[in-house]
């Protein structure tokens, strides 16, 4: 018998080139990176892999290409079907907890991290400390919150200065507002800057639960696993600051579906909050106090 093909499990006889692999990562020219090659090699030897051990038929492999290329087709400044593509088969997910090994569930360490979504948008509206995300121009219906905190130095619990903390989420339909002409541009996102005391307050909305897109790539994933599409109500968060690594985010309602059956596995235990009941105050029904503890550049190296 014929030595067996390591990247084909069993102990069948070869069925295939058992040196196709090595070859196609070998023609890696010399001036690539290290890393790169890493990267490379890593990524040909494990598609490789799957289509030998699945057996991948020509039209298989042609829907992956069609599902990618129309990913890309429907993605824009605005929704980013790619990476949503990513969220449902948990890649984002892991690649976060990877690349932000430092944080963890531990009092005395950073904010939790969560993945960034396709739905971010840059240059989100400046905003005054204590204003309301809620866009003027219409009257949104939904559960008014005051949202407040520090954000502090984790290792020194020291205010940071010059934090910024960019929020968004979702209308009380479940669409953020690229998604939804009805909705002002810039609906529900702000970005506000602490002062020396690391303070940061604003309104916004109790979130809801919402589906993720079903009318692409995603979706069609989604439906062929038979999985469904919800995600529990969360509010997302970037924030940066001088010599700070930045921390991405979400928060998420603990009396919300789908905590334990997120559609894209971004829930951890140490971000799910309470939405306290808030009186006094016309301008909100709950009350949502919550700290980001950061980490600095110099700390995040040492992890």
């Amino acid at each position: 018998m014929s030595e067996t093909n390591s990247a084909v499990s069993g102990s069948k006889e070869h069925k295939f080139n058992p040196n196709f692999t090595d070859a196609v990562i070998n023609a890696t020219g010399p001036n690539a990176t290290p890393r790169v090659r890493q990267l490379a090699a890593g990524l040909i030897r494990h598609l490789h892999d799957f289509a030998r051990e699945n057996e991948l038929t020509v039209d298989e492999w042609m829907a992956g290409v069609q599902l990618i290329n129309e990913a890309g087709r429907m993605s824009d400044s605005k929704r980013n079907e790619g990476q949503l593509l990513c969220d449902v088969l948990g890649l984002e997910s892991l690649v976060d907890e990877i690349t932000y090994k430092l944080a963890s569930t531990a009092a005395d360490e950073p904010t939790a991290t969560a993945i960034l979504g396709p739905f971010y948008r840059e240059n989100a509206p400046e905003l005054p400390m204590g204003s309301c995300i809620v866009s003027k121009e219409i009257n949104e219906q939904g559960d008014r919150t005051w949202m407040h905190g520090t954000v502090t130095d984790f290792k020194t619990g020291k205010p940071i200065e010059g934090a910024v903390v960019d929020v968004w989420h979702t209308a009380p339909n479940g669409l953020y507002e690229q998604q939804d002409p009805n909705q002002p541009d810039m609906n529900l996102r702000g970005r506000f800057t602490t002062g020396n005391d690391g303070t940061y307050s604003f309104y916004c909305l109790r979130p809801v639960p919402y589906p993720i897109p079903f009318d692409g790539p995603a979706g069609k994933v989604l439906q062929a696993l038979d999985r469904h599409p919800m995600r529990p109500a969360h509010i997302h968060f970037l924030l940066t600051a001088p010599g700070y690594k930045p921390v991405v985010t979400q928060i998420f309602d603990r009396k919300s579906k789908y905590l334990d059956d997120d559609a894209v596995f971004a829930v951890k235990d140490s971000l799910v909050v309470d939405f306290k009941p808030f009186e006094g105050d016309p301008k909100a029904d709950f009350e949502l106090p919550y700290d980001f503890k950061m980490a600095s550049f110099k700390d995040a190296e040492k992890h």
